[in-house]
């Protein structure tokens, strides 16, 4: 064997060496894509279900901003007559409480008048009595 059988002979053997490493290597390759696909698929079809309920709650929440919206108005004129009745609750409440005090000092002026008059009423009787005494 000369130079060039040799070489020959050893790029055969390291041809053989190489494709018993690269075949295992594509046959893991073959199998990561493999799984790879179906991991894929997998995921796919488990966000399916997911998308389709956010699709379904975002129409949900767009519905309810847009009737939201329309009843703005309403909650705004709900709210200004709110205020309206606590004003008025605020200015019945002023109303009943000067009535409550002119009540009171209504009824003190009628006791210390009743109180008065029995005084002078009485002092009247005594003085008519010693009056009637004396003659």
């Amino acid at each position: 064997m000369d130079i060039a059988g040799i070489a020959v002979v050893v790029m055969a053997v390291t041809l053989v060496v190489l494709a018993g490493a690269l075949i295992p290597a594509c046959i893991e390759i073959r199998k990561t894509a493999v799984a790879s696909r179906e991991t894929l698929a997998r995921i796919e079809a488990d966000l399916q279900p997911v998308l389709r309920e956010l699709r379904e709650t975002l129409a949900g929440t767009k519905l309810i901003v847009e009737e939201t919206a329309a009843n703005r108005e309403d909650v705004t004129t709900f709210m200004e007559a709110l205020g309206d009745t606590g004003r008025s609750l605020r200015t019945i409440n002023s109303v009943a409480g000067s009535v409550a005090g002119v009540m009171a000092s209504s009824s003190l002026w009628l006791t210390g008048a009743r109180v008065a008059g029995k005084f002078m009423f009485d002092r009247l009787l005594r003085k008519e009595g010693k009056q009637h005494g004396k003659q």
